[in-house]
């Protein structure tokens, strides 16, 4: 997955990888399942970021950032269980994992530098 700067753009860009991905998944009823969670999750991390860049304040600021990391860590956790129930996927749902790891340091490092 390409490295973007812009954090709007890379988050929209992250779900977007996570939805090609998922529809190329076999579909039966546990992969139907977490492609379910994994689609919601990977989406709510960018809206929530921009809700944050509209906060109505500080709190409101990080409150939102705080639901955008949960989110990461939402989606890393149902990519690494649709890995599990699809491991001749690896190499198209690793990536999508690291780049939920590394989105949940930045978020987690904004909120740090603003609380």
């Amino acid at each position: 997955m390409a490295r973007v700067f812009d954090l709007e753009r890379r988050t929209t860009e992250f779900a977007k990888a996570v939805i090609r991905v998922c529809k190329n998944l076999p579909r039966n009823s546990m992969n139907d399942r977490l492609i379910g969670q994994v689609v919601g999750a990977s989406g709510s991390i960018g809206a929530n970021y921009r809700e944050a860049n509209d906060a109505l304040g500080k709190k409101d600021f990080i409150l939102r950032l705080k639901i955008a990391r949960r989110e990461a860590k939402e989606s890393h956790h149902w990519l690494e269980l649709i890995l599990e129930a699809n491991t001749n996927k690896e190499s198209e749902i690793k990536p999508l994992i690291n780049e939920a790891g590394e989105l949940k340091n930045i978020l987690s490092s904004i909120i740090a530098k603003s609380e």
